[in-house]
């Protein structure tokens, strides 16, 4: 999928993540919502593609947006972007009282967090450290709007661990891919996990 926001901004594919983000003001209305998780059901869903046009769809709105990539197993959100990996949040989680590294991305008012190098690191020790919690926290001073991808909760407990310090979080689903089994596993994770589930985005 393209960053059809940037390139497509007249398409359906395009109006269909404008109509998320209204749907994500009508949540706000309930309950603040300054921290959104984007969790992929099972590898087949693209979770980075929806994180960065929705990111696009609310920067468009003239609001401080950072797209964060906390998919330490296989990121690829700074790819949508077609921007450098590193620096990024595993850097920063070793100094989190230096600024986070942000690239400016084509968007204007969105900056991205890659998610830095994460070939020596036990990703699933990093993202249950107390340092990951207090990074999701520091980034809401730096923006009107986060948005975080998660890795697949088919394959890992990532996503389950760091709802919890997020506002809500999206599950996605792609159409005649993701198995049954795997995204109601997934939506029970996220409840177990007390999780702030605000909906699905299908793919097709």
């Amino acid at each position: 999928m393209t960053l059809v926001m940037l390139t497509q901004p007249h398409s359906a594919a395009a109006e269909a993540y404008r109509t998320l983000r209204a749907n994500l003001a009508l949540a706000a209305l309930e309950k603040p919502l300054q921290v959104v998780l984007v969790i992929p059901a099972d590898p087949s869903a693209d979770a980075a593609s929806v994180a960065a046009n929705l990111a696009i769809a609310l920067a468009n709105t003239e609001q401080r947006v950072i797209a964060a990539d906390a998919d330490l197993r296989q990121p690829a959100l700074h790819a949508r972007f077609d921007l450098e990996r590193v620096p990024g949040l595993v850097e920063w989680l070793n100094d989190l009282e230096a600024a986070p590294p942000l690239h400016e991305t084509p968007a204007p008012g969105l900056r991205l967090l890659a998610a830095g190098a994460h070939e020596n690191i036990l990703a699933a020790d990093v993202i249950a450290s107390r340092r990951m919690a207090q990074a999701l926290k520091a980034l809401r001073a730096h923006a009107d709007m986060v948005v975080v991808c998660a890795p697949p909760l088919s394959a890992y407990a990532d996503a389950a661990v760091i709802a919890p310090h997020a506002d809500g979080a999206l599950l996605v689903v792609a159409a005649h891919r993701t198995r049954r089994a795997d995204a109601k596993r997934a939506q029970t994770l996220l409840e177990r996990a007390h999780a702030r589930l605000l909906g699905a985005v299908l793919l097709a």
